[in-house]
C-alpha cells in the first residue's frame, strides 16, 4: 500500500522542540506537493505546513508561523517538520502527505493530498 509513515512524536514540555520525520513507500514524491496535517482531539485535521514540488515557496498555518519549518528530501523520499516553541495547543496526531501538482507552489487543503500515514502522536504539557 502507497502510503507515508510518519514517526518523531513524543511528549514534550511547553517550549521544547521535536523533529518529525515521514518517508513515502510505494511512490516517488517527484511532482508533489507535500504536506503535514494534524487532529487535535474533539477537532478537525487541519493543514498547518506545505511545499511545493521544488522544495521552495513554503506555506504555513498562522498557528504555526515562525516556529515551525518544513523540508523535505526527494531522494529519500522523506518529509521533515522541525517544531519549536511548542506550546499546548500543538497537542495532536500529526500527519504527512502528498498532492501531485504541477504547480511551484502548495495548498493547505487537506482534501488535495494523498497517501496520509497512520500519524504520530504530539503530546505538549504546560
Amino acid at each position: 500500500q502507497s502510503q507515508f509513515v510518519e514517526s518523531g512524536g513524543g511528549s514534550v514540555q511547553s517550549g521544547g522542540s521535536l523533529r518529525l520525520s515521514c518517508e513515502g513507500y510505494g511512490f516517488s514524491l517527484d511532482y508533489m506537493s507535500v504536506g503535514w496535517f494534524r487532529q487535535a482531539p474533539g477537532k478537525e485535521r487541519e493543514g498547518i505546513a506545505c511545499l511545493s514540488n521544488r522544495g521552495d515557496s513554503p506555506e504555513y498555518a498562522d498557528s504555526v508561523k515562525g516556529r515551525f519549518t518544513i523540508s523535505r528530501d526527494n531522494a529519500k523520499k522523506s518529509v521533515y517538520l522541525q517544531m519549536n516553541n511548542l506550546n499546548p495547543e500543538d497537542t495532536g496526531v500529526y500527519y504527512c502527505a502528498s498532492h501531485p501538482t504541477v504547480r511551484f507552489t502548495c495548498a493547505l487543503m487537506g482534501a488535495l493530498y494523498d497517501h496520509y500515514g497512520q500519524g504520530t502522536q504530539v503530546t505538549v504539557s504546560s
